[in-house]
Protein backbone atom coordinates (compact mmCIF):
# COMPACT_ATOMS: atom_id res chain seq x y z
CA UNK A 1 0.00 0.00 0.00
CA UNK A 2 2.98 2.42 1.11
CA UNK A 3 4.53 1.69 -2.18
CA UNK A 4 1.01 2.78 -4.15
CA UNK A 5 0.94 5.95 -2.25
CA UNK A 6 3.97 6.80 -3.39
CA UNK A 7 4.18 5.83 -7.37
CA UNK A 8 0.69 8.19 -7.14
CA UNK A 9 2.90 11.05 -5.50
CA UNK A 10 5.65 10.57 -8.06
CA UNK A 11 3.45 10.66 -10.47
CA UNK A 12 1.32 13.66 -9.62
CA UNK A 13 4.63 15.01 -8.96
CA UNK A 14 5.50 14.56 -13.07
CA UNK A 15 2.50 15.64 -14.09
CA UNK A 16 3.00 19.08 -11.74
CA UNK A 17 6.31 19.52 -13.96
CA UNK A 18 4.63 18.85 -17.18
CA UNK A 19 2.24 21.41 -17.06
CA UNK A 20 4.40 24.01 -15.10
CA UNK A 21 7.13 23.75 -18.27
CA UNK A 22 4.01 23.84 -20.78
CA UNK A 23 2.66 26.70 -19.15
CA UNK A 24 6.36 28.56 -18.65
CA UNK A 25 7.20 27.67 -22.84
CA UNK A 26 3.45 29.37 -23.38
CA UNK A 27 4.10 32.18 -21.19
CA UNK A 28 7.78 32.56 -23.06
CA UNK A 29 5.89 32.29 -26.39
CA UNK A 30 3.52 34.69 -25.69
CA UNK A 31 6.29 37.25 -24.61
CA UNK A 32 8.45 36.36 -27.97
CA UNK A 33 5.37 37.10 -29.88
CA UNK A 34 4.63 40.25 -28.63
CA UNK A 35 8.28 41.83 -28.76
CA UNK A 36 8.31 40.86 -32.43
CA UNK A 37 5.10 42.13 -33.01
CA UNK A 38 5.96 45.34 -32.07
CA UNK A 39 9.44 45.37 -33.10
CA UNK A 40 11.70 47.04 -35.58
CA UNK A 41 13.48 43.69 -36.61
CA UNK A 42 13.13 42.87 -40.56
CA UNK A 43 11.57 40.13 -42.19
CA UNK A 44 9.81 39.50 -45.44
CA UNK A 45 12.90 40.77 -46.80
CA UNK A 46 13.12 40.40 -51.00
CA UNK A 47 15.13 42.45 -53.52
CA UNK A 48 13.91 43.14 -56.93
CA UNK A 49 14.88 45.22 -59.85
CA UNK A 50 13.75 49.10 -60.26
CA UNK A 51 15.71 51.24 -62.44
CA UNK A 52 18.90 50.03 -64.40
CA UNK A 53 20.11 45.98 -62.97
CA UNK A 54 23.66 47.19 -64.06
CA UNK A 55 23.91 49.96 -61.37
CA UNK A 56 21.09 49.57 -58.90
CA UNK A 57 19.00 47.37 -56.70
CA UNK A 58 15.96 48.11 -54.99
CA UNK A 59 14.56 45.62 -51.42
CA UNK A 60 11.81 46.03 -49.43
CA UNK A 61 10.95 44.55 -46.04
CA UNK A 62 8.69 44.25 -42.99
CA UNK A 63 8.33 45.22 -39.57
CA UNK A 64 6.53 44.71 -36.49
CA UNK A 65 6.83 47.97 -35.49
CA UNK A 66 4.65 50.37 -37.62
CA UNK A 67 6.40 53.45 -36.91
CA UNK A 68 10.08 52.24 -37.51
CA UNK A 69 12.63 53.73 -39.48
CA UNK A 70 14.04 51.95 -42.34
CA UNK A 71 17.70 51.80 -43.05
CA UNK A 72 19.87 49.93 -46.21
CA UNK A 73 23.46 49.47 -45.93
CA UNK A 74 25.96 48.25 -49.00
CA UNK A 75 29.60 47.14 -49.05
CA UNK A 76 30.99 46.04 -52.17
CA UNK A 77 32.56 42.62 -52.17
CA UNK A 78 31.28 39.08 -50.03
CA UNK A 79 32.76 40.58 -46.43
CA UNK A 80 29.84 42.02 -44.38
CA UNK A 81 32.01 44.67 -42.07
CA UNK A 82 29.95 47.73 -42.60
CA UNK A 83 32.59 50.00 -41.78
CA UNK A 84 32.18 53.79 -41.47
CA UNK A 85 34.66 54.15 -44.61
CA UNK A 86 33.15 51.76 -47.23
CA UNK A 87 29.44 51.38 -46.07
CA UNK A 88 26.70 52.98 -49.37
CA UNK A 89 23.94 54.03 -46.83
CA UNK A 90 20.08 54.91 -48.00
CA UNK A 91 17.27 56.09 -45.66
CA UNK A 92 13.76 53.62 -46.71
CA UNK A 93 10.43 54.92 -47.73
CA UNK A 94 8.44 53.94 -44.53
CA UNK A 95 4.84 53.65 -44.65
CA UNK A 96 2.69 51.20 -42.80
CA UNK A 97 0.20 48.37 -43.57
CA UNK A 98 -3.00 47.65 -41.30
CA UNK A 99 -3.06 43.45 -42.01
CA UNK A 100 -5.14 40.59 -40.05
CA UNK A 101 -2.33 41.05 -37.15
CA UNK A 102 -2.38 44.80 -36.72
CA UNK A 103 0.02 47.60 -38.15
CA UNK A 104 2.81 46.42 -39.90
CA UNK A 105 5.84 48.52 -40.83
CA UNK A 106 6.48 48.86 -44.67
CA UNK A 107 9.89 49.78 -45.86
CA UNK A 108 11.49 50.30 -49.34
CA UNK A 109 14.83 51.22 -50.03
CA UNK A 110 16.90 51.60 -53.49
CA UNK A 111 20.76 51.89 -54.05
CA UNK A 112 22.34 52.77 -57.01
CA UNK A 113 25.74 53.98 -58.71
CA UNK A 114 26.84 50.48 -58.15
CA UNK A 115 29.53 48.99 -60.02
CA UNK A 116 28.17 46.12 -63.26
CA UNK A 117 29.06 43.09 -62.68
CA UNK A 118 29.98 43.44 -59.02
CA UNK A 119 29.20 41.45 -55.96
CA UNK A 120 27.73 43.54 -52.58
CA UNK A 121 26.60 42.76 -49.37
CA UNK A 122 24.05 44.62 -47.57
CA UNK A 123 21.89 44.29 -44.61
CA UNK A 124 18.74 46.75 -43.60
CA UNK A 125 17.08 47.54 -40.32
CA UNK A 126 16.21 50.42 -38.10
CA UNK A 127 19.86 51.53 -37.01
CA UNK A 128 19.54 50.34 -34.07
CA UNK A 129 21.72 47.62 -32.20
CA UNK A 130 20.28 43.99 -32.65
CA UNK A 131 17.22 45.18 -35.30
CA UNK A 132 19.02 44.31 -38.24
CA UNK A 133 19.01 41.86 -41.08
CA UNK A 134 21.24 38.87 -41.31
CA UNK A 135 23.56 40.17 -44.20
CA UNK A 136 22.70 38.78 -47.70
CA UNK A 137 24.36 39.71 -51.32
CA UNK A 138 23.43 40.37 -54.66
CA UNK A 139 25.47 40.73 -57.71
CA UNK A 140 24.81 43.43 -60.03
CA UNK A 141 24.31 42.68 -64.55
CA UNK A 142 27.15 42.65 -66.45
CA UNK A 143 27.88 45.05 -68.99
CA UNK A 144 27.04 44.66 -72.63
CA UNK A 145 26.20 40.76 -71.83
CA UNK A 146 24.06 38.97 -73.99
CA UNK A 147 23.04 36.30 -72.29
CA UNK A 148 20.89 35.92 -69.20
CA UNK A 149 19.52 33.32 -67.42
CA UNK A 150 16.16 33.35 -65.25
CA UNK A 151 13.71 31.02 -63.39
CA UNK A 152 9.95 31.22 -63.97
CA UNK A 153 7.65 29.68 -61.84
CA UNK A 154 3.67 30.47 -61.18
CA UNK A 155 0.56 30.25 -58.55
CA UNK A 156 2.87 29.63 -54.93
CA UNK A 157 -0.81 30.11 -53.73
CA UNK A 158 -0.56 28.53 -50.66
CA UNK A 159 -2.42 28.49 -47.04
CA UNK A 160 -0.73 26.29 -44.92
CA UNK A 161 3.09 26.34 -43.73
CA UNK A 162 3.48 22.82 -45.35
CA UNK A 163 1.76 24.36 -48.76
CA UNK A 164 4.94 26.84 -48.54
CA UNK A 165 7.44 24.20 -47.49
CA UNK A 166 6.74 23.17 -51.44
CA UNK A 167 7.03 26.27 -52.91
CA UNK A 168 10.56 26.71 -51.02
CA UNK A 169 11.23 23.04 -52.02
CA UNK A 170 10.09 23.95 -55.89
CA UNK A 171 12.92 26.68 -55.82
CA UNK A 172 15.50 24.57 -53.96
CA UNK A 173 15.56 22.36 -56.81
CA UNK A 174 15.04 25.12 -59.43
CA UNK A 175 18.40 26.81 -58.24
CA UNK A 176 20.32 23.69 -57.78
CA UNK A 177 19.37 23.00 -61.67
CA UNK A 178 20.06 26.13 -62.77
CA UNK A 179 22.70 27.67 -60.44
CA UNK A 180 23.56 30.50 -62.41
CA UNK A 181 19.60 31.98 -62.44
CA UNK A 182 20.22 35.94 -62.20
CA UNK A 183 16.39 36.53 -61.19
CA UNK A 184 12.81 34.69 -60.96
CA UNK A 185 9.74 36.04 -62.62
CA UNK A 186 6.47 34.82 -60.64
CA UNK A 187 3.46 34.84 -62.65
CA UNK A 188 0.77 35.25 -59.95
CA UNK A 189 -1.02 34.37 -56.78
CA UNK A 190 1.07 34.17 -54.21
CA UNK A 191 -1.32 33.28 -51.48
CA UNK A 192 -4.29 32.09 -51.51
CA UNK A 193 -5.75 34.81 -49.23
CA UNK A 194 -4.35 38.40 -49.93
CA UNK A 195 -5.07 39.48 -46.21
CA UNK A 196 -3.35 36.38 -44.52
CA UNK A 197 -0.20 37.87 -43.68
CA UNK A 198 1.17 33.92 -42.06
CA UNK A 199 0.77 32.94 -45.38
CA UNK A 200 2.65 35.60 -47.03
CA UNK A 201 5.35 35.21 -44.00
CA UNK A 202 5.81 31.68 -44.85
CA UNK A 203 6.05 32.18 -48.65
CA UNK A 204 9.06 34.56 -47.64
CA UNK A 205 10.35 32.70 -45.39
CA UNK A 206 10.96 29.42 -47.14
CA UNK A 207 12.45 30.95 -50.04
CA UNK A 208 15.04 33.32 -47.92
CA UNK A 209 18.19 31.89 -48.92
CA UNK A 210 16.94 32.85 -52.83
CA UNK A 211 15.01 36.30 -52.17
CA UNK A 212 17.48 38.22 -50.34
CA UNK A 213 19.57 38.15 -53.12
CA UNK A 214 17.75 36.89 -56.30
CA UNK A 215 15.50 39.53 -57.67
CA UNK A 216 12.32 37.93 -57.54
CA UNK A 217 10.10 39.74 -60.08
CA UNK A 218 6.21 39.16 -59.72
CA UNK A 219 3.00 39.07 -61.65
CA UNK A 220 -0.35 40.50 -60.13
CA UNK A 221 -2.74 36.83 -59.82
CA UNK A 222 -6.42 37.08 -59.15
CA UNK A 223 -5.69 35.86 -55.78
CA UNK A 224 -3.41 39.24 -55.32
CA UNK A 225 -5.41 41.67 -56.83
CA UNK A 226 -9.38 41.53 -55.61
CA UNK A 227 -11.90 44.24 -56.15
CA UNK A 228 -8.95 46.40 -57.98
CA UNK A 229 -7.51 46.35 -54.51
CA UNK A 230 -4.11 45.09 -54.18
CA UNK A 231 -2.01 46.59 -50.93
CA UNK A 232 -1.23 43.34 -49.74
CA UNK A 233 0.98 42.79 -53.07
CA UNK A 234 2.66 45.77 -53.27
CA UNK A 235 3.53 46.27 -50.18
CA UNK A 236 5.92 43.37 -50.34
CA UNK A 237 7.69 44.25 -53.40
CA UNK A 238 9.80 47.86 -54.50
CA UNK A 239 9.08 47.80 -58.62
CA UNK A 240 9.70 49.98 -61.41
CA UNK A 241 6.92 52.86 -61.42
CA UNK A 242 6.94 52.76 -65.19
CA UNK A 243 3.56 51.49 -66.08
CA UNK A 244 0.14 51.91 -67.16
CA UNK A 245 -1.44 55.44 -66.44
CA UNK A 246 -4.59 53.83 -64.09
CA UNK A 247 -2.98 50.76 -62.97
CA UNK A 248 -1.99 50.16 -59.36
CA UNK A 249 1.67 51.02 -59.29
CA UNK A 250 3.53 47.84 -59.34
CA UNK A 251 1.48 45.95 -61.36
CA UNK A 252 2.35 46.93 -64.75
CA UNK A 253 5.93 47.65 -65.21
CA UNK A 254 8.82 46.71 -67.99
CA UNK A 255 12.44 45.98 -67.14
CA UNK A 256 15.81 45.05 -69.03
CA UNK A 257 18.42 42.28 -68.31
CA UNK A 258 20.96 41.82 -70.70
CA UNK A 259 19.22 41.31 -74.63
CA UNK A 260 15.96 40.72 -73.03
CA UNK A 261 13.25 43.15 -72.04
CA UNK A 262 10.00 42.05 -70.12
CA UNK A 263 6.96 43.69 -69.83
CA UNK A 264 4.91 42.38 -66.73
CA UNK A 265 1.01 42.95 -67.83
CA UNK A 266 -2.09 42.73 -65.20
CA UNK A 267 -5.14 40.96 -66.24
CA UNK A 268 -6.93 42.04 -63.05
CA UNK A 269 -7.95 45.84 -64.09
CA UNK A 270 -7.16 48.48 -66.10
CA UNK A 271 -6.69 46.23 -69.88
CA UNK A 272 -7.68 49.02 -72.09
CA UNK A 273 -5.27 51.57 -70.88
CA UNK A 274 -2.42 48.70 -70.45
CA UNK A 275 -2.60 48.00 -73.87
CA UNK A 276 -1.87 51.24 -74.75
CA UNK A 277 1.11 51.36 -72.68
CA UNK A 278 2.09 48.01 -73.98
CA UNK A 279 2.56 49.86 -77.90
CA UNK A 280 4.58 52.22 -76.45
CA UNK A 281 6.51 49.78 -74.07
CA UNK A 282 7.56 47.05 -76.99
CA UNK A 283 7.90 49.52 -79.02
CA UNK A 284 10.61 51.65 -77.18
CA UNK A 285 13.07 48.58 -76.81
CA UNK A 286 15.82 48.06 -78.26
CA UNK A 287 16.60 44.93 -77.15
CA UNK A 288 16.52 42.12 -79.35
CA UNK A 289 14.63 39.42 -77.00
CA UNK A 290 10.81 40.56 -75.91
CA UNK A 291 9.27 38.36 -73.03
CA UNK A 292 5.60 39.10 -71.76
CA UNK A 293 4.62 38.17 -67.92
CA UNK A 294 1.29 37.69 -67.05
CA UNK A 295 -1.33 35.66 -65.06
CA UNK A 296 -4.39 34.67 -66.79
CA UNK A 297 -3.52 32.93 -69.99
CA UNK A 298 -4.12 34.46 -73.51
CA UNK A 299 -3.44 30.30 -74.68
CA UNK A 300 -3.23 28.10 -71.55
CA UNK A 301 -5.45 25.38 -70.93
CA UNK A 302 -8.21 27.71 -71.62
CA UNK A 303 -8.21 31.27 -72.99
CA UNK A 304 -9.45 34.74 -71.67
CA UNK A 305 -11.34 36.49 -74.28
CA UNK A 306 -10.50 39.98 -72.70
CA UNK A 307 -6.88 40.00 -73.91
CA UNK A 308 -7.36 39.51 -77.60
CA UNK A 309 -6.38 43.10 -77.96
CA UNK A 310 -2.62 42.18 -75.94
CA UNK A 311 -2.24 39.39 -78.47
CA UNK A 312 -2.75 41.55 -81.29
CA UNK A 313 -0.01 43.99 -80.04
CA UNK A 314 2.26 40.77 -79.24
CA UNK A 315 1.48 39.80 -83.10
CA UNK A 316 2.08 43.28 -84.39
CA UNK A 317 5.50 44.17 -82.07
CA UNK A 318 7.02 40.26 -82.60
CA UNK A 319 6.99 38.96 -78.39
CA UNK A 320 8.92 36.11 -78.47
CA UNK A 321 7.05 34.17 -75.16
CA UNK A 322 4.71 34.87 -73.00
CA UNK A 323 5.13 33.70 -69.62
CA UNK A 324 1.47 32.68 -67.70
CA UNK A 325 -0.26 31.47 -64.70
CA UNK A 326 -3.30 30.77 -62.99
CA UNK A 327 -5.13 27.54 -64.66
CA UNK A 328 -2.72 24.96 -62.44
CA UNK A 329 -1.91 22.90 -65.11
CA UNK A 330 1.44 22.54 -67.97
CA UNK A 331 0.27 24.07 -71.38
CA UNK A 332 2.47 25.42 -74.65
CA UNK A 333 1.36 26.35 -77.50
CA UNK A 334 2.84 26.13 -81.00
CA UNK A 335 3.98 29.63 -82.23
CA UNK A 336 0.86 31.75 -83.16
CA UNK A 337 0.13 34.39 -84.92
CA UNK A 338 -3.30 36.32 -85.85
CA UNK A 339 -4.38 33.47 -83.99
CA UNK A 340 -3.04 30.30 -86.05
CA UNK A 341 -0.62 28.07 -85.56
CA UNK A 342 2.81 29.19 -87.76
CA UNK A 343 3.54 26.14 -89.60
CA UNK A 344 6.88 24.79 -88.66
CA UNK A 345 10.42 25.79 -90.73
CA UNK A 346 7.62 28.30 -92.90
CA UNK A 347 9.31 32.17 -91.77
CA UNK A 348 11.27 31.00 -88.60
CA UNK A 349 13.06 34.24 -88.46
CA UNK A 350 11.23 37.72 -88.91
CA UNK A 351 8.06 39.31 -88.17
CA UNK A 352 6.16 35.93 -89.16
CA UNK A 353 7.53 33.62 -86.68
CA UNK A 354 4.71 33.74 -84.08
CA UNK A 355 4.61 33.54 -80.09
CA UNK A 356 5.00 30.92 -77.84
CA UNK A 357 2.79 30.97 -74.69
CA UNK A 358 3.51 28.92 -72.04
CA UNK A 359 2.26 27.86 -68.54
CA UNK A 360 4.25 26.77 -66.02
CA UNK A 361 2.06 24.59 -64.24
CA UNK A 362 2.09 25.55 -60.41
CA UNK A 363 5.10 26.22 -57.95
CA UNK A 364 2.87 25.10 -55.01
CA UNK A 365 0.74 22.20 -54.01
CA UNK A 366 -2.47 23.42 -55.32
CA UNK A 367 -3.39 21.77 -58.84
CA UNK A 368 -6.48 21.54 -61.59
CA UNK A 369 -7.81 19.12 -63.50
CA UNK A 370 -6.68 18.92 -66.82
CA UNK A 371 -8.53 20.37 -69.41
CA UNK A 372 -9.45 19.75 -73.06
CA UNK A 373 -6.70 19.69 -75.30
CA UNK A 374 -7.10 23.12 -77.87
CA UNK A 375 -5.89 23.39 -81.43
CA UNK A 376 -3.40 25.68 -80.19
CA UNK A 377 -1.88 23.26 -77.73
CA UNK A 378 1.36 22.03 -78.78
CA UNK A 379 1.90 20.18 -74.88
CA UNK A 380 -0.61 19.43 -72.71
CA UNK A 381 -0.47 17.65 -69.37
CA UNK A 382 -0.91 17.35 -65.69
CA UNK A 383 1.60 15.82 -63.62
CA UNK A 384 0.52 16.90 -60.30
CA UNK A 385 3.69 17.85 -59.44
CA UNK A 386 5.32 21.57 -58.65
CA UNK A 387 6.95 22.91 -61.86
CA UNK A 388 9.79 25.23 -62.63
CA UNK A 389 11.48 26.56 -65.85
CA UNK A 390 14.76 27.74 -66.85
CA UNK A 391 14.61 30.29 -69.47
CA UNK A 392 18.46 31.21 -70.94
CA UNK A 393 18.91 33.62 -73.64
CA UNK A 394 22.58 33.96 -75.58
CA UNK A 395 22.81 35.50 -78.66
CA UNK A 396 20.27 34.48 -80.91
CA UNK A 397 18.76 31.55 -78.86
CA UNK A 398 16.52 31.24 -76.02
CA UNK A 399 16.02 27.85 -74.25
CA UNK A 400 13.30 26.96 -72.31
CA UNK A 401 13.32 24.03 -69.81
CA UNK A 402 10.51 22.97 -67.30
CA UNK A 403 11.52 20.46 -64.61
CA UNK A 404 9.59 18.84 -61.94
CA UNK A 405 10.14 19.16 -57.94
CA UNK A 406 12.19 15.90 -58.07
CA UNK A 407 14.29 17.11 -60.99
CA UNK A 408 12.74 15.63 -63.90
CA UNK A 409 12.41 17.51 -67.34
CA UNK A 410 9.50 17.87 -68.66
CA UNK A 411 9.66 19.99 -71.53
CA UNK A 412 12.13 21.74 -73.58
CA UNK A 413 12.02 24.22 -76.93
CA UNK A 414 14.42 26.25 -78.57
CA UNK A 415 13.44 30.12 -79.90
CA UNK A 416 15.90 31.19 -82.55
CA UNK A 417 15.96 34.69 -84.19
Amino acid sequence: MKDLKTIIIIGIIIVVLIVAAVVLEWLKSGRTAETLSSSGIPYDVVTSFKRDAETSRAFTWYTGDSGAAGVLQVVKGGKATFDEKSVIKAEADNTFIKTDKGSRGVHKAEVSGLEAGALYTYRVGTGNEGEWSAAAQFTTAESDNDSVTFINVTDSQGVTAGDFEIWGKTLNKAFETFPAAQFIVHNGDFTETPGDSAAWDSLFSNAARWVTGIPLMPVTGNHDEINEQAAEFTSHFNLPDNGAKGSITGTSYSFDYGPVHVTVLNTESNLKKQAEWLKKDLAGTDNPWKIVAMHRPAYGGNTYKKVEDWTEIFDKYQVDLVLQGHNHEYSRSYPLLDGAIVPEGENPVGAARGTVYVVTNASGSKFNEKKEDQFYHKVHFQNNQPVFAGITVSGRTLSFEAYDIGGNKLDEFILTH
